[in-house]
């Protein structure tokens, strides 16, 4: 009950506003759950009958392919064989008859007895092509849904028709059923919200006072004169910036034109920061803005709290008095700017040198003329500071000013701040130095008495000395001057100067420590890294190894890419390109680590696919040993490919562990991937890898690469490849270098992602008048001819001198062959940078060299091969069978 004047009166009496509202939102409510009420019951009809449809199809279907139905109809008896059957699924599918019929329509099966062997009420003609009915009929059980489908047999023609459907009075029963839970809802509905309108109009009732529409009027007449008669300004936006409302004192302070009520903030010429402010929906206490002339002080609150209208109400006062205080303000945001910049761009890279540069021009750009960096010189060579030598062994590092003080302040020079003087003491403490007034010679100048006098005539009258200290170590100084500006620093620039610096120097510090972990660490990978080409015969090679940039990820230029080129017996090479996923020290030691271990395979002179199954059995164990003790240094991926080049034939085999197909550019230029069987990457350990044998021309090209050549963000890794090979197709006359440089302006960004492995080999051939070749049979007598034979090709060679210790060593490796090896054997003679002599035979058995006794009648043939070649070993045939090999070297008569 409310009460006015001492009498009490109904909560809603229809003279008020709050009665009227409730009143009316109640017929609302009502007219809506009608209409709700109607739509559910229509659309439960509606759902229902398309429940009864899709039921009848369904079970209709199901039944007419179920097992077993076209021998039921070939039965002598159908009905005796599916009545049962049918009444079955009709009574588990819950619908009112499953019937079977013939091609004429007469019923096999139904719900009552009585009614078999009758004509099927219903369209059967599209179901005897094939089709599905679904309809809706007066049958023999009364109005129904019924669906009919076509039974097919063998040869695909209809044999029967199965029918399914249930009666009107089914569904309708099923809608009905629902009415109970659906009217009730609508009346709990309707409850609900009645309630709720009347919880609203209490709080209607509440907010207007139990007032009718006739004394709103007149308070609103009251408070609209006492709105425009305030010396204070009022505006009333609503939640979309629109002015609602405007007093005469707010006109007068902002200067609005008489329509300015209906329109937004934005469009009635204020100026940018206010508008943005009363358009904004933001809340304000006394924000001082400049008007004209006027500087007003803004409060704006919001209108929706507590259930108010969204807007906001502000409020202007005129406080123009307040213009020196404003000043002040605004010297302070714009000193708060000022750091807030330095701090985006002092710092943008992890570089001493660049760090040092972007304050000094910071500085000269806001608040100084001239700028000057010192750093110490462990500072520069990326050492950790020491206080001994914090101001008095420093090197100018940066400069910023007029090109006309750079003889002032030299890059380079070496700068000296005695600890004994005033402002070197300062400094030493870490406390900044500010003079006002240089020509007061409080101290600056004992430095350089010369330098002083030179800076003094050309204007310079104020400096600022503030040091750079990073975790408690000073390590540098940085000096501001003012010449061109007339003002001198003042105390607030020396608070700017020192915020300034201390945020250089954690930056200076920290591309400190950058540089040095990343010396480090290049430094390593260089001394893993090839730092040249072998001397070989077999190609004409050219390489490239770009690291990622800084930033890319680790310490940027330092990844897990290399490459080799290493010579192989009988004149051979192997071409290796491989890649360590990840970048930093982690990285290139684990890159070190393959490199090496691919070293020592090779020379065990292994196939490309065995020599990667041993690599695989590395990386595994180099995983097992690492995670055990951090999880984190465990090898995440690591990919190979090795190709072993012969050029007395020719004959190339590669094998690759996860690796990117090689290209093979052809004498004519044709360039193609090389289909290298794929293998997994290295460490997954359990299969195989497959090699593929290839023959190259002379003046062939093999091309290879790791990803970071061909993938990048911008493009897909296909595209790369089909780049790579565009720029390689149709270029025979290309050398590898220019191969190189083509393929790098190609397809490599200007920050690279990834680091890139480049390794392109051109194909030679040996001189067939450098290779000689004997097919010796397994008779000892046939030794004596193998050496005639090989003195004479030496001779020829110019290589006489040579003949008595090759004889020796061939008479040693055939007579072997012919004692305990099996099949052809056969003697090669090779003149390259060494004289190369090969013996083969079909044995897999390898000689191994002993020391033999002095009673031993023989084992001393190996050791004497041993002793008399430079280098010697065995390597393994495709076929079965081997090929021991010496070595010998020149003194004359290499070819060139």
């Amino acid at each position: 009950m409310a009460a006015r004047n001492g009498r009490p009166r109904p909560f809603l009496r229809m003279r008020t506003v709050a009665g009227q509202v409730f009143l009316l939102q109640v017929a609302i409510v009502v007219l809506l759950v009608i209409a709700a009420v109607s739509a559910l019951v229509l659309q439960s009809r509606a759902d229902g009958e398309q429940e009864a449809r899709s039921r009848s199809v369904a079970v209709a279907g199901t039944f007419a392919n179920s097992p077993g139905m076209e021998a039921a109809l070939e039965s002598p008896d159908p009905t005796a064989v599916l009545q049962p059957e049918a009444e079955a699924a009709r009574k588990a599918a819950e619908v009112d008859f499953v019937v079977v019929l013939d091609r004429d329509g007469v019923r096999y099966t139904h719900p009552l007895p009585d009614r078999i062997g009758g004509t099927f009420v219903g369209n059967t003609g599209p179901v005897l092509k094939g089709e599905t009915v679904v309809e809706e009929i007066d049958g023999t059980l009364g109005p129904l849904v019924q669906a009919v489908v076509p039974v097919f047999g063998p040869d695909g023609k209809v044999i029967a028709m199965v029918a399914a459907g249930i009666t009107v009075d089914q569904v309708s029963g099923a809608v009905e059923r629902q009415y109970v839970l659906l009217f009730g809802s609508a009346a709990g509905i309707l409850l609900v919200t009645t309630g709720g309108t009347a919880l609203v109009s209490r709080r209607l009732r509440r907010q207007t006072h139990g007032l009718g529409p006739a004394e709103m009027t007149r308070m609103y007449e009251h408070h609209d004169a006492v709105l425009h008669a305030v010396r204070e300004g009022v505006l009333i936006t609503d939640g979309d910036g629109v002015l609602l409302l405007v007093n005469d004192e707010a006109r007068r302070l902002l200067g609005l034109p008489a329509d300015a009520e209906g329109r937004p903030v934005t469009g009635l010429g204020l100026d940018p920061a206010t508008a943005r402010l009363l358009s904004s929906g933001q809340s304000a206490t006394d924000e001082v803005h400049s008007v004209g002339d006027r500087l007003l002080a803004i409060s704006r609150r919001a209108t929706d709290r507590e259930g108010g209208p969204p807007g906001t109400v502000t409020t202007l006062r005129d406080t123009t008095e307040l213009r020196a205080l404003s000043g002040k303000a605004d010297v302070a945001r714009q000193r708060l700017r000022l750091l807030y910049d330095a701090g985006t761009e002092i710092g943008t890279v992890l570089d001493v040198v660049r760090t040092c540069e972007e304050l000094v021009d910071f500085a000269t750009a806001r608040f100084a003329d001239y700028a000057t960096v010192d750093l110490s010189e462990n500072i520069l060579r990326g050492e950790e500071p020491t206080e001994a030598r914090a101001v008095s062994g420093l090197r100018r590092t940066a400069f910023s000013g007029q090109d006309r003080a750079t003889g002032f302040f030299p890059l380079g020079s070496e700068i000296h701040f005695q600890p004994g003087l005033a402002v070197g003491a300062a400094l030493l403490r870490g406390e900044a130095v500010l003079d006002t007034d240089l020509a007061a010679h409080r101290g600056w100048q004992e430095f350089s008495p010369e330098r002083a006098e030179r800076l003094l005539a050309h204007g310079f009258h104020s400096m600022i000395a503030v040091p750079l200290r990073a975790r408690g170590l000073i390590l540098g100084v940085a000096m501001f001057w003012r010449a061109e500006n007339p003002h001198p620093f003042e105390e607030e620039d020396l608070s700017v100067a020192e915020e300034l610096v201390a945020r250089a120097a954690v930056s200076v510090d920290n591309a400190r420590r950058y540089s040095r972990e990343h010396a480090v660490a290049v430094t390593l990978q260089r001394s893993l890294l090839p730092r040249g080409l072998p001397e070989q015969n077999a190609i004409d090679a050219a390489y490239r190894y770009l690291p990622a940039q800084a930033g890319q990820g680790g310490l940027g230029g330092v990844g897990g890419d290399w490459f080799d080129i290493i010579p192989l017996p009988g004149a051979r090479v192997a071409l290796v390109v491989g890649d360590v996923v990840g970048h930093g020290l982690h990285a290139a030691a684990t890159m070190g680590r393959l490199r090496t271990a691919v070293h020592n395979f090779s020379s065990l002179d292994l196939p490309p696919d065995e020599l990667l199954w041993h690599l695989d059995e590395l990386v595994t164990r180099i995983d097992q040993d690492e995670s055990a003790e951090d999880p984190g240094n465990a090898v995440t991926g690591a990919t190979c490919l090795y190709a072993i080049y012969d050029p007395a034939d020719g004959h190339c085999t590669m094998a690759r562990a996860g690796h990117l197909q090689p290209v093979v550019i052809g004498p004519d230029g044709d360039a193609a991937f090389a289909p290298v069987p794929g293998g997994p990457p290295l460490g997954l350990g359990g299969m195989p890898f497959e090699t593929l044998d290839v023959q190259l021309a002379e003046n062939s090209r093999l091309v290879l690469y790791t990803d970071g050549l061909v993938e990048d963000r911008r493009r897909d890794i296909d595209e790369g490849l089909e780049i790579l090979r565009g720029t390689l197709d149709g270029h025979a006359g290309r050398s590898p270098e220019d191969t190189c440089e083509a393929v790098l302006a190609a397809l490599v960004p200007a920050r690279a992602q990834d680091d890139i492995a480049l390794l392109v080999g051109r194909t030679l051939r040996l001189d067939a008048d450098n290779v000689a070749a004997w097919d010796v049979p397994s008779d000892p007598a046939a030794v004596s001819e193998v050496r005639a034979g090989v003195s004479a090709r030496l001779t020829e060679w110019n290589l006489a001198e040579e003949a008595f210790t090759t004889e020796l060593i061939l008479s040693e490796l055939v007579t072997n062959a012919i004692r305990y090896a099996t099949g052809p054997i056969r003697v090669r003679l090779i003149r390259d940078r060494t004289l190369i002599c090969e013996v083969s035979d079909r044995s897999s058995t390898s000689p191994h060299l002993r020391q033999a006794a002095t009673t031993d009648e023989g084992g001393r043939g190996l050791f004497l091969v041993a002793q008399l070649a430079e280098r010697w070993g065995t390597r393994y045939t495709d076929d079965g069978g081997k090929v021991i090999w010496t070595e010998q070297p020149l003194l004359d008569g290499t070819p060139e």
